[in-house]
């Protein structure tokens, strides 16, 4: 009887995830923009294009909103991996929101492994890790680290949106430059680590580009980066120009 009331209790979770699962995918389809998700899916080739519903970025975070307050949405979160780009934007957004840094850094983590592009790593950034940069340094150390191209992306996204004003430690950008890669999206986001240090952290960080710290592509793009910025002055942007290799 016990065995049968479990296999039942089993089901009805089952078709609970279901139920939240197809009603969000649903919208996201109601939402589809045929022409955005052509534009959009050159912009991110790691992603099969039949498995981008195409829904604007606005759209997916109201969403997001109104299904984060669902008493079911923990179901929807456990159900990974997703099927669809779109509704793996739905989940970022939604871990977004936990109010929590302790279910937040859970929820993150768990998410993390099934992150397979730049556009869905970037756009996660929860509000309540801006709170707790002491506590949050450990998990990042432990993003950089790690073997997968989009948990160290997230960590350096993290690094560069938290700790580079009154968070800043020299240590950090040491972190970013030790990272040794051959994933453009890695490097990429280390490129623009260093362009951002240099607009807000010029004189702790510019040692690393006159001392040729990193990789030269890298190097160069960070230099590019941040001659394209608008908070590097205009005798900065002209020294960085003769620091290219």
């Amino acid at each position: 009887m016990a065995g049968r009331q479990s296999g039942e209790d089993s089901g009805m979770g089952k078709q609970m995830i279901e139920q939240i699962s197809d009603r969000i995918r649903a919208e996201l389809w109601e939402l589809q923009d045929q022409g955005y998700k052509d534009f959009h899916a050159k912009l991110i080739p790691t992603v099969a294009p039949e498995t981008i519903i195409g829904v604007r970025t606005p759209q997916v975070r109201k969403l997001a909103k109104k299904w984060a307050k669902a008493p079911q949405i923990g179901e929807f979160l456990a159900q990974l991996p997703h099927k669809y780009y779109d509704e793996n934007n739905v989940h970022a957004f939604i871990v977004e929101q936990f109010r929590d840094y302790g279910q937040c850094l859970e929820q993150t983590e768990r998410f993390l492994p099934y992150i397979d592009n730049w556009a869905t790593c970037d756009m996660m950034a929860p509000k309540v890790f801006a709170r707790h940069t002491e506590e949050l340094i450990e998990p990042i150390r432990r993003w950089i680290s790690s073997t997968e191209t989009y948990t160290i992306r997230f960590g350096i996204g993290m690094l560069m949106r938290f700790y580079l004003d009154e968070a800043f430690r020299p240590e950090y950008p040491e972190w970013v430059a030790e990272i040794r890669s051959e994933e453009y999206y890695v490097n990429m986001m280390r490129a623009w680590y260093f362009a951002t240090a240099l607009a807000k952290q010029y004189e702790a960080v510019l040692p690393f580009l006159e001392g040729k710290r990193l990789d030269a592509w890298t190097h160069n793009k960070a230099i590019q980066k941040a001659r394209e910025s608008n908070r590097v002055t205009a005798e900065q942007k002209e020294y960085l120009k003769g620091l290219k290799v």
